[in-house]
This record gives C-alpha cells, structure tokens and sequence, in this order.
C-alpha cells in the first residue's frame, strides 16, 4: 500500500485498493484528457457542484484540492478529497443523474474541467482512460452503497411491503441510500418530527434534506432523483457522436443505464474481483 493510503481523508476504504479507487493519472495521460477540455482556476471555497445538480462537470486537479460532501440539513459527511492528478466523479457522472454529493474547492488551485459532452467523448474514444475511469468509477460508487452515502433518506420498516419495494428500486438502480429502520432505532421519532412526519405516513423518502415523499411509488422515486429519460437522451448523444466509439467500453457504459439489478451487482462484482486477483498476484 503507498503512502496515499496514510494521508487520504474521507470515508474509509472497504474493498480493492485505493490506487484503483482513487488513481493518480500520469502527466501524459493528464496532457489527453486535456485535450478534451480547458483549465480553469479554483478559488478556496468555491462550489463547483450542488448535491443534485444534473450532468456535472468532470474535474482533473492539477493544483489545490477538492472536497467531495455529502450534505444532509446542518450536517455533511466528508467523502474524499481529491489533490494533484486525480479526477471526480462515479458512476452518475456518466450517465448524467443528479450529484449526490457537493464539490467544492479547499484550496486556490488550476482544474482540467470537461462537460458531460466531452468527456463522454474521452471514455469512448481513449482505451486506456476509459478503462481507468470506469473501473474508479464502478469501485466508488460500491463504495458508497456500502457506506449507506447517498443523497436520499429511507425511513421504513421491514414489516412494511411499500418499504421492501423501495429499497429493491433504490438497489436496482444502484442508487445508495441511508436506511433508518422505525422499529430499531430509538431516535427515528425525532427524526421524523423534525420533518413533521406521523408513523402512518410511514415510509418516506427524504431527498436531499429537502423533498419529501411519503410513501411514494417507483414512478415518484424516479423524477426526484432524476432517472427519467436518461437512456433515451445518452443514446442519442453517442449515436449522433461524430468521434469513433471506444468498442470496449460502450456496452458497459449502455447497460450502466438500464434499470438492472443483475447486471449492476454482476459488473461491480467482476470488476472488484479482477482488482483483488491482481492485487493477490503481487503479494
């Protein structure tokens, strides 16, 4: 393990290796993606992304840092920080759904800023960047469905049908939330009389410490975390691409979109066993 292992804050790591997490990219591969955008100056404390923005940007450090938070009321978890050559982003950073977390400069600093257009273009047309960010992204966003970070609060109860069928959505679209259970946590009644919600109303959906559903069907979930239309709008933006797709990394970028529980789990899966095989191979 080097010594970036040591010095990263944020959420602690569960699975893989952080350099497959949170890679560092090399000057050449830094000069490519460049190529498909424009440095920019960040200023300490500038937010270059709202928790629910749609389509965010994709960032490259050159200098300074960027924190990556999740927000919820006064509160916020830090996620990661982001310093020279590493990138953000995870898996709704291809497919355009909203940020689940904040973005903001900690320090002033230089950033390789590519718009959701471009750096579609860069994952689909460069075999090795492509390969690099999908696996990051892939491994982050297990990541954060382990450590229950997401930008929506589930409250239910097991004994609950509506419950079981939002959380089946929630994890067929690979979407991480928190859970808070009403009959095994003893602090979920202030919870919910912070928000005014009564037990029969029971469960709710809390998105974004803002919206809230109550008891709300599939169709309700979606619009409020943005998953409408976004298949049919991505495969219109590659097919009228005029730059040759990145075989390789296409299909898996297609399916990425699909409501699939099998297909998440299987691919997030492969992809954290074939970082372990490797990392086995060098101890």
């Amino acid at each position: 393990m080097s010594d970036m292992s040591h010095t990263r804050r944020g959420l602690p790591i569960t699975s893989s290796s952080i350099e497959k997490i949170f890679p560092k990219l090399t000057p050449a591969q830094i000069r490519r993606v460049a190529a498909h955008g424009h440095i920019r100056k960040v200023e300490r404390g500038e937010v270059l992304v709202e928790q629910g923005d749609k389509s965010v940007p994709f960032f490259v450090v050159i200098t300074g840092e960027l924190e990556i938070v999740r927000p919820y009321g006064s509160y916020e978890t830090l996620v990661t920080v982001h310093d020279s050559g590493q990138f953000t982003g995870e898996v709704n950073t291809l497919s355009g759904r909203r940020s689940l977390v904040q973005m903001r400069a900690t320090n002033p600093g230089k950033v390789i800023e590519l718009d959701h257009k471009h750096m579609l273009t860069l994952v689909q047309t460069d075999a090795e960047l492509g390969e690099i960010l999908m696996r990051a992204f892939i491994l982050r966003r297990v990541e954060l469905i382990a450590a229950g970070v997401g930008d929506i609060v589930l409250i239910g109860s097991l004994h609950s049908a509506s419950t079981l069928r939002i959380k089946e959505f929630l994890m067929r679209n690979g979407h991480p939330y928190s859970y808070v259970d009403l009959e095994r946590d003893p602090d979920v009644q202030n919870l919910l009389d912070s928000f005014q919600i009564s037990p029969s109303e029971i469960p709710v959906l809390i998105c974004r410490g803002q919206v809230i559903l109550r008891n709300p069907g599939n169709q309700q979930i979606a619009d409020c975390l943005g998953l409408m239309n976004l298949l049919t709008k991505s495969r219109y933006a590659i097919s009228s691409s005029s730059a040759p797709v990145h075989r390789g990394w296409l299909p898996q970028y297609m399916e990425l979109q699909k409501d699939s529980t099998f297909w998440f789990l299987k691919r997030a899966r492969l992809v954290v066993r074939q970082v372990q095989a490797q990392e086995s191979k060098i101890t």
